[in-house]
């Protein structure tokens, strides 16, 4: 999958667990896990802006775009 998910990232450095971002930004453990493991098809606005204001930080420490057909020489 092209966009890359760094939750787990900047969770780490705000030294947050699951649980503590899970009751701050109002989701379900299930649900913050699957957009933490990548295996979200997508996400809400509402949700971003959620997670972004609780770890301060901006969308793209978030999320990142890796095009998947470019290679390495």
């Amino acid at each position: 999958m092209p966009i890359i998910v760094n939750l787990d990232v900047m969770m780490a450095k705000r030294k947050m667990s699951l649980n503590e971002l899970s009751e701050k930004v109002g989701l379900t453990l299930s649900n913050l896990s699957i957009l933490k493991t990548g295996k979200a098809k997508a996400i809400r606005f509402s949700t971003l802006e959620a997670i972004c204001k609780t770890l301060d930080c901006q969308p793209a420490d978030i999320l990142e775009y890796a095009d998947a057909d470019k290679t390495t020489s």
